[in-house]
């Protein structure tokens, strides 16, 4: 049983090593280079950067009403 069991082993790794070697045998590369990416991340940062302005400008024009009306009321009083 033990005999069986190292063959197998043997086998196993002999497929191994077999599957390895083929691509390098054939002479075809390894794996194609990967693909640039399609956007990096100043162009991210961006994008945030205007979503925030975008709310920064709407929140003062809310907030800022409100706050002009109790400074006439007390300047004019």
């Amino acid at each position: 049983m033990e005999m069986l069991q190292r063959l197998h082993v043997l086998a196993v790794m002999g497929f191994f090593l077999v599957g390895l070697s083929l691509p390098a045998a054939t002479g075809q590369p390894s794996a194609a280079p990967a693909p640039s990416p399609s956007s990096d991340g100043t162009s991210i940062d961006q994008g945030i950067a205007y979503v925030l302005m975008i709310v920064a400008l709407v929140l003062t024009y809310l907030i800022h009403p409100l706050d002009a009306s109790s400074f006439y009321s007390n300047f004019f009083s």
